[in-house]
């Protein structure tokens, strides 16, 4: 017998180390929890992500390539995703998004036929709340960037230090007991390096040798060890000092003020105090100016380059014209800067359709015998205030509103698209039609735009039988033949739950939840209690109520009106308990043909309330949950 327990505490300790560790630091927008398979798939295949310690344990579920997420537990909801070609792949690897210490635990990924289950792999995910920070003066020769792990590492473990606040930026990579620089970002060139002996001590920490302030922001290290994910953040602030000229101006000036002639000084001599400008717009301007002028003298051969806070190359002037094939794909045909800008002093930038908040930065340079001078640099904080548009949940239909002033021939010729937050096709129009075939299957049958867009330039779209899930910002871009962008404009939609109150007295509530008519008749009801765990509340299928599938906390308690989808009358009559806390909380009611979501709606119930009386008491009110709705941040 002992030898047995001792087995089994082997065979548990084998597992555990069997299992990929990703550490991730909460606040991310993301983790990806790996998953490569490398066997034979089976007919009519199943994917499953799961947690044991859970209930119901499922993460997420894909059925021959189609998310199925009935079962998904409700901490998940609207959280997770995996690629839609998984299984032609190979890759069943899941994304998670935003990431919290509640995420972590042991992840299992495994794959099924339908009569025997296979383990793919086990990944350890630890969400970490601990992120450095860094702060030094300018004047300062070098900054280290601390990343430590335990001591005596694998040799084939690999380091990659990235920037996490731009595009991909490759910092410094260690691989193979030396570095390798051949994928550095140039703006780091001879400015980097770690540690000797870093495998034997864990200290993997990077040093930057001139910090600037555009070197300020978020850095990533990322560790590959053996089969293990590793990565910690570290956020730099590189502060300028204050220089002495301007505190002896400023004693100046202070005296100036006394006898009444510094008002002209302040007004000439602001450009050095004023760092960042800031400019407010709002989404779905034709264009904005992001200022930038020059009192010094710049030589002709000087070159003006504008980029944003991603690095991207935004717009380029060289010995006095435009260098277009240097742009970000982002920016092409979209920006504009004054003729002669050198002579003028002016280099402000006209920026087209701006669509969301992105700091900008003007830099003039001059080279000199391979030696490049910064003659000037400026800053441009963009903010753009993006429209919102609410609708209840449940409503029949939300609109989502684009108007532009685009001529006829331009938008014949020009593609519309509609995508949501993750960038998801919601509607395309093209060649003077809608074109379902390419939007996502989650909006088909449920969109539409205005047939006579072409000429009342109203490029607004109609979404139906929004849910919860459909919170979010909508863009709708409008792309010419060569696919460059004419118009981008924003809107973000927010659907509420429905707020229903149990007054004191009554003995039931009412679940209103009211649609269109004529639903198909093979089609199923759920009503589902979705607080902290989903209960199913009643179930009505195959054209009558379902009481074996409800839980036994609501059995004879719940009913639902006859021919209901024919009436689209799918309120539910609940039978309040006391104390009614109990059913407080969020419900939910989806009306699905088959794997089809066809209908949603989210209500919430607040415990009982007593109704204010005569003499202006209110006597009571029970519950104290807060009925805001939850920002669900994917679509179903």
């Amino acid at each position: 017998m002992k030898m047995f327990v001792v087995f089994v505490i082997l065979l548990h300790v084998s597992q555990h180390a069997l299992a990929v560790v990703v550490e991730v630091n909460e606040g991310e927008m993301s983790v990806l929890l790996p998953c490569q398979f490398s066997g034979f798939i089976p007919e009519d295949p199943t994917v499953m992500w799961t947690r044991s310690d859970l209930q119901p344990k499922s993460v997420h579920l894909q059925r021959e390539g189609r998310d199925d997420l009935r079962e998904q537990n409700q901490r998940y909801s609207g959280r997770t995703s995996m690629r839609p070609d998984a299984l032609d792949s190979s890759d069943f690897s899941l994304t998670l998004r935003k990431p919290t210490k509640t995420d972590s635990g042991t992840y299992t990924c495994s794959i099924t036929g339908g009569r025997k289950e296979l383990r793919v792999t086990d990944i350890q995910l630890q969400v970490k709340d601990d992120q450095q920070e860094v702060t030094m003066w300018k004047t300062s020769d070098s900054v280290i960037l601390p990343c430590k792990t335990k001591s005596d590492l694998p040799e084939d473990t690999t380091v990659e230090w990235t920037r996490a606040d731009r595009e991909p930026m490759v910092v410094h990579v260690y691989s193979s007991r030396s570095d390798h620089l051949k994928n550095q970002d140039d703006l780091y060139c001879g400015r980097t390096n770690m540690n000797e002996d870093l495998l034997r001590t864990g200290d993997l920490s990077l040093t930057l040798k001139y910090p600037t302030e555009r070197d300020s922001g978020e850095y990533i290290c990322t560790i590959y060890r053996d089969k293990d994910i590793l990565r910690q953040k570290v956020v730099l602030q590189v502060k300028e000092p204050f220089p002495s000229w301007a505190t002896v101006l400023l004693v100046l000036l202070g005296l100036l003020v006394l006898i009444g002639i510094s008002g002209g000084l302040i007004y000439y001599f602001r450009h050095y105090f004023m760092s960042v400008y800031k400019v407010k717009v709002d989404s779905g301007l034709e264009s904005v100016l992001l200022p930038c002028k020059a009192r010094v003298w710049l030589p002709k051969h000087a070159k003006v380059e504008w980029k944003d806070k991603y690095n991207r190359k935004v717009h380029v002037c060289k010995n006095g014209s435009d260098q277009p094939e240097e742009l970000h794909p982002d920016f092409k045909t979209r920006t504009k800067m004054k003729k002669n800008l050198l002579k003028l002093g002016d280099f402000s930038l006209t920026l087209k359709n701006p669509t969301f908040a992105n700091t900008y930065t003007c830099t003039i340079c001059d080279r000199q015998e391979n030696i490049i001078h910064l003659l000037m640099e400026k800053k441009v904080e963009l903010k753009v205030r993006v429209p919102q548009v609410e609708a209840d949940s449940g409503e029949e239909y939300v609109k989502l509103p684009c108007k532009t002033s685009l001529d006829f021939t331009l938008l014949y010729n020009a593609t519309i698209e509609w995508t949501n937050t993750y960038n998801t096709k919601v509607h395309v129009y093209q060649n003077g039609s809608d074109q379902p075939e390419e939007q996502d299957k989650i909006y088909k049958d449920r969109t539409e735009m205005n047939k006579d867009l072409l000429t009342s330039k109203d490029l607004s779209l109609t979404l139906k039988y929004p849910t919860d899930a459909n919170t979010g910002i909508y863009t709708c871009t409008v792309y010419n033949s060569e696919r460059n962008i004419l118009l981008k404009r924003k809107v973000e939609l927010k659907v509420r739950d429905c707020l229903v109150e149990v007054v004191e007295g009554a003995e039931s509530v009412e679940l209103p939840f009211k649609t269109t008519g004529n639903l198909p008749e093979d089609a199923t009801v759920e009503w589902e209690y979705c607080e902290p765990e989903c209960r199913k509340v009643h179930v009505y299928e195959n054209g009558s109520d379902q009481p074996d599938k409800q839980d036994e906390k609501y059995r004879d308690r719940t009913s639902m009106n006859e021919d209901l989808l024919k009436t689209g009358d799918l309120s539910l009559t609940l039978k309040v308990k006391d104390p009614t806390d109990e059913d407080s909380g969020r419900y939910r009611c989806e009306v699905k043909l088959g794997y089809k979501l066809l209908r949603r709606k989210m209500l919430f119930l607040k415990g009982r309330v007593q109704v204010q009386d005569q003499t202006g008491d209110i006597r009571n009110r029970s519950s104290s949950i807060d009925p805001t709705p939850l920002m669900a941040d994917q679509s179903v």
